[in-house]
C-alpha cells in the first residue's frame, strides 16, 4: 500500500513558471486520500522555503518541511562534516544557503558546484585551483538539462560540474539523483518503509534510477525530460494520469 508519493518538481509538476496540466489536482486527490506528499528537486539554486512558495504560487499545496533540494543538502552534509570553508559555484539561491560560510580561504575545505548562469572561466579555474589542493570536490547534480516553459530545454549544473571536473582530474561526489541518499532521509524523516512509497519523475537516469536504488516504486511521466516509455518502468503521459494509490 502506497503511503507516501515523492514528487520531482522541475518537468513533472511544471516546467519554469507553467504548470504541468492537472497537476495541483492529481496532488490534492492523493492527500485527500490520507497519502503523505513530499516534493524532491536536483535544483540546487532554492532554499526550501523559496520552493514551497512557488509550489503554493503555482497552485500546489506545500510546506517547506515537504520540501527537499539539494542546496540544502549540500549545506546539511557540510555541516555534518564540520567544513569550515566553502567555496561555491551557483546561483544566488545557493550562495544565500551557504551565507554563513567562509568562501574565499585558499584552504577550503570544499567545492560545492551547482548550476550557475554567470559561470566563468574564472570560477573554474578557482574551483580547480582549490580541488587540486585538496579541497573536497561536492556536486550538488550531473543534470545536463533541465525543463523550462514551451517544451524548451537549459543546461543544468551537469555542465558545469564536467568543466571542473575535467580541469580538476577529480570526480565528485554526487549528492542529488540519481544517488538515493536523499530519498532515504525523506523515508526515515516519515518513517515510511521503500516498499510503501512511490518516486514520480522525468527524467529515468535520475529520479527513476534514484527511486530504485532506494527501493522505491517508481512512476515516469513523459512531460518533461523524457519523452518516450522507458522499457520495463510504469510509464504515464502526465501526473495527473495517476489513479488512486490507496
Amino acid at each position: 500500500m502506497i503511503q507516501l508519493v515523492i514528487f520531482d518538481l522541475d518537468g513533472t509538476l511544471f516546467r519554469g513558471d507553467e504548470v504541468i496540466e492537472g497537476a495541483p489536482q492529481a496532488l490534492a486527490r492523493l492527500r485527500s486520500q490520507g497519502i503523505l506528499i513530499r516534493f524532491l528537486t536536483n535544483n540546487s539554486g532554492y532554499s526550501t522555503e523559496v520552493l514551497a512558495e512557488k509550489l503554493n504560487r503555482l497552485g500546489f499545496q506545500a510546506s517547506p518541511q515537504e520540501v527537499m533540494g539539494t542546496g540544502p543538502y549540500a549545506l546539511q552534509i557540510s555541516q555534518q562534516r564540520s567544513y569550515r570553508s566553502v567555496f561555491v559555484i551557483g546561483e544566488s539561491g545557493l550562495h544565500t544557503i551557504f551565507s554563513g560560510y567562509e568562501t574565499e580561504r585558499d584552504d577550503a575545505d570544499a567545492v560545492v558546484v551547482g548550476v550557475d548562469r554567470q559561470f566563468t572561466y574564472a570560477k573554474c579555474d578557482r574551483a580547480m585551483q582549490l580541488i587540486r589542493r585538496g579541497a573536497h570536490f561536492l556536486a550538488t547534480n550531473r543534470d545536463a538539462t533541465y525543463p523550462i516553459e514551451r517544451g524548451r530545454v537549459q543546461p543544468g549544473a551537469g555542465a558545469m560540474v564536467a568543466a571542473v571536473e575535467s580541469a580538476s582530474g577529480v570526480s565528485p561526489e554526487v549528492l542529488g539523483k540519481p544517488e538515493p541518499q536523499m530519498i532515504l532521509q525523506i523515508l526515515a524523516d516519515a518513517n515510511v518503509d521503500p516498499q510503501n512509497a512511490l518516486v514520480v519523475g522525468d527524467r529515468v537516469e535520475t529520479d527513476i534510477l534514484a527511486g530504485q536504488r532506494a527501493g522505491c516504486k517508481v512512476v515516469l511521466v513523459l512531460t518533461g525530460s523524457t519523452l518516450d516509455p522507458a522499457p520495463g518502468v510504469r510509464t504515464l503521459v502526465s501526473v495527473n494520469d495517476l489513479e488512486s494509490l490507496a
